[in-house]
Order: C-alpha cells, then sequence, then structure tokens
C-alpha cells in the first residue's frame, strides 16, 4: 500500500465538471494498493497520517498534526502509484491492485479514516481532476 501525501490549503476533485469532494485546509491523499495489502497495513497507515507531524506550530516549525490543526482529507484513489518503468517508457502497472478486492480497501481505508477525521472523496475507477493547492510545498511518501 502506497499514501502520497499532500499538505494542502484547498483542494478538490471533480468528475465530469462537477466538484463531488472538496476541501479547505488539510492533506490530499493520493492511495494505491498492490497485492497483500489488508486491514492491518491500513490501519497502521491511517494513524501515521494522523499523527503525521506536518502543519506549523506557533514558531512555524512542522510539529502539528492534522488533528491539531481541524483539518479535513480529500482522498484519492491512484493505481498509478504502482506504475512500473523499469522496461521502457510505458508504464506497467502489473503491481496494482485491480477492480473490487481494490475497491473495498480503498473504502475500508475511508472508514478507518472517517472515525478519526472527516474525509472527502473520489469516485473509485473514475476519470477525476483533482485540483491540488500544495502547502509548502509538502510531499511526503508512506508505504507500508
Amino acid at each position: 500500500m502506497r499514501v502520497l501525501v499532500q499538505r494542502s490549503l484547498d483542494s478538490s476533485v471533480s468528475i465530469d465538471e462537477k466538484i463531488v469532494g472538496k476541501i479547505d485546509k488539510g492533506l490530499v491523499l493520493l492511495v494505491g494498493f498492490t497485492e497483500g495489502d489488508n486491514l492491518d497495513k491500513i490501519k497502521y497507515l491511517v494513524n501515521k497520517i494522523i499523527n503525521l507531524r506536518v502543519f506549523d506550530d506557533e514558531n512555524g516549525v512542522m510539529n502539528k498534526s492534522i488533528l491539531e490543526v481541524g483539518g479535513s482529507i480529500l482522498s484519492i484513489s491512484q493505481f498509478t502509484l504502482y506504475a512500473d518503468t523499469s522496461k521502457g517508457n510505458r508504464p506497467s502497472y502489473m503491481k496494482a491492485l485491480r477492480g473490487e478486492e481494490s475497491t473495498k480497501l480503498y473504502d475500508l481505508f475511508n472508514e478507518e479514516l472517517r472515525k478519526s477525521i472527516h474525509v472527502e472523496t473520489g469516485r473509485f475507477g473514475a476519470d477525476m481532476k483533482v485540483s491540488i493547492k500544495n502547502d509548502g510545498p509538502c510531499t511526503i511518501l508512506l508505504e507500508r
């Protein structure tokens, strides 16, 4: 499981030119799954995400979590996080988990997040347009 975490000032996701998810200050999560991912890995990464100290404290030091600043999360399914270009210029996505199993894990991931924080999402498998105002920029790759 891979999650690309971006600190955001405001972000949104649109499908067919209609906004389906929007947050102000918070985190944008691009989430990909592979074979062997499970609820234990999801819980581990959710805990890591909600406790990740990437927001500034009163001294301008990244020392606060999303929970401490009252932010929200925009979660986007992103199978291309498992792109492999080792055999040429056209990416292979063979390591990305497909279909129903990936959808179930993505739903579980968002359910776990929602136990602690407000979460907006796109739609799994849809052609989405994601607008991210990356704050910093601050981008961190988490993997389990």
